[in-house]
């Protein structure tokens, strides 16, 4: 699957869930690097070092594409957490 396709299934699958949007789009911005407009692609998108060490962590390969499911249940997990005040 292409890194567009896997985005595009992972998009998709939280669009499913308006539960998780705001949780969502939370993470998102935590996950994007203070400063994020001083360098290239100068876009508001997570560090790749982070992201490939996420990948690393949990499926052993820094070029594995996210799996939709796993994206949700950490959603899930996040809301969770952030509801109980431990993730700030």
């Amino acid at each position: 699957m292409s890194a567009v396709a896997g985005i595009a299934r992972v998009a998709a699958t939280v669009a499913l869930r308006p539960t998780l949007w705001v949780t969502a789009v939370v993470m998102y911005v935590r996950l994007v690097p203070d400063s994020w407009w001083r360098e290239s692609p100068r876009l508001p998108v997570p560090d790749r070092d982070m992201l490939a060490f996420r990948a690393t962590t949990q499926y052993g390969d820094p070029d594995y594409a996210p799996v939709a499911d796993d994206l949700v249940s950490w959603l899930r997990w996040c809301k969770a957490e952030n509801q109980r005040g431990r993730i700030r």
